[in-house]
């Protein structure tokens, strides 16, 4: 009937049930389209009363059954979601095969697949590759001291992360155009902030203390 959360929770740990709770979700579009399909295979007419009893749309669960039977289990890809599967239901095996290929490598959305199966009919360019995340193993102790750092220049804590390891990489690489150190962030950070569209996009997920740091491009 609900979901009770602790009375304090983490937001890395937050974040995390969200992860999970999304892949059941997801998971639970093959499973009831595989229940549907077994009820139709092994009751003829007897399996929609099953559907009444457990109080399920038949439209829905006719969709879910579709795509389970468009894709036996051997060809379900786990890092793709149902909705990457559906999205190709319609083609056939050898072109399902390709766009699952392509989705998978480039880690396309379903929305971004979609997308490239369009413009591929159009004779269009193909959507880029998302760009992987890196995970760094990162002690608690460390991570409290990079937040104190963050906090006495009075800036970001994920933006003073980015800036000093981009300044860092720049003098390693002996490139021009070093970005600002932290001094000069900290005075970037007391001007005016820029809009929304014309702010970078980098951004750094960091988890909580004694565990995994994320960081993405």
């Amino acid at each position: 009937m609900g979901l009770q959360m602790p009375a304090k929770m983490a937001y890395d740990e937050w974040e995390r049930a969200g992860r999970q709770l999304a892949d059941v979700l997801d998971s639970s579009s093959w499973w009831l389209g595989d229940w549907l399909v077994y009820g139709k295979d092994h009751y003829t007419d007897r399996y929609q009363r099953g559907i009444r009893a457990a109080g399920l749309s038949y439209q829905t669960l006719r969709n879910y059954a579709w795509v389970s039977r468009r894709f036996d289990l051997t060809r379900r890809r786990p890092s793709l979601t149902f909705q990457h599967h559906a999205e190709l239901a319609s083609l056939t095996v050898d072109e399902q095969e390709l766009w699952l290929d392509r989705a998978e490598q480039r880690q396309w959305t379903t929305k971004q697949l979609r997308t490239a199966i369009r413009a591929a009919r159009r004779g269009g360019p193909q959507p880029a590759a998302a760009e992987p995340n890196c995970r760094l193993e990162l002690p608690g102790s460390r991570f409290q001291r990079w937040q104190q750092a963050a906090q006495q220049l009075g800036v970001d804590f994920e933006q003073w992360v980015t800036t000093t390891l981009d300044r860092a990489a720049a003098g390693a690489l002996q490139e021009t155009g070093t970005p600002p150190g932290p001094a000069e962030l900290a005075e970037m950070t007391r001007r005016p902030a820029l809009p929304a569209a014309q702010e970078g996009t980098r951004s750094a997920s960091l988890a909580g203390r004694g565990r995994p740091l994320a960081v993405g491009a």
